[in-house]
C-alpha cells in the first residue's frame, strides 16, 4: 500500500474556513484497503466525463473511458493499484469544481461510514463533510 499523501495537516488546518477535501481524500484512499479504493475511485468517476478523464493529471485516468458512449466509468482492483493517492488528489480537485455537491454525497455512495472512521483521515473526512453540510444550510 502506499504511503499517505502528506496533505492531512495543510487540509486540517484549513477545514473551517475552506473546502479543501481533496487531500484529506487522497489519504484516505492511501490507507484503504483494495475494496474501498476501488468503491471511492468509481463514486469519485461518476460525475467525469470523458474528455476530462484523458485530462486530469496528465491521462491517469483515460484508460478508463469507456467504450460505450452513455457509460461510467468504473475502476476496478487493478485499477486502485496502480491509481496513487496523487492522482486521487487531482480527481478530487476535479470534481470539487464541477459538482462539488456529489463530494458531500461520499459516505452515503461508499456504504460502510465504519470502514472510513478506521483512519484517522476517514475520520476526519467524515467531520470534515459533515461540517461542510451543516454549513450549508
Amino acid at each position: 500500500m502506499a504511503p499517505p499523501v502528506d496533505h492531512t495537516g495543510a487540509a486540517a488546518a484549513s477545514l473551517p474556513a475552506g473546502e479543501d477535501l481533496a487531500p484529506l481524500i487522497a489519504d484516505v484512499y492511501a490507507e484503504s484497503p483494495p475494496a474501498l479504493r476501488v468503491r471511492l475511485l468509481s463514486s469519485l468517476l461518476r460525475p467525469v466525463g470523458p474528455l476530462a478523464l484523458v485530462a486530469i493529471s496528465a491521462g491517469a485516468f483515460s484508460h478508463l473511458l469507456p467504450a460505450a458512449r452513455w457509460q461510467i466509468a468504473q475502476a476496478t482492483t487493478d485499477d486502485a493499484r496502480w491509481i496513487g493517492p496523487e492522482q486521487v488528489f487531482e480527481l478530487v480537485r476535479y470534481v470539487e469544481q464541477k459538482s462539488p455537491e456529489f463530494l458531500l454525497r461520499l459516505p452515503e455512495l461508499l456504504g460502510d461510514g465504519n470502514l472510513l472512521i478506521g483512519t484517522l483521515s476517514g475520520s476526519l473526512l467524515l467531520l470534515a463533510l459533515h461540517a461542510l453540510k451543516n454549513r450549508r444550510r
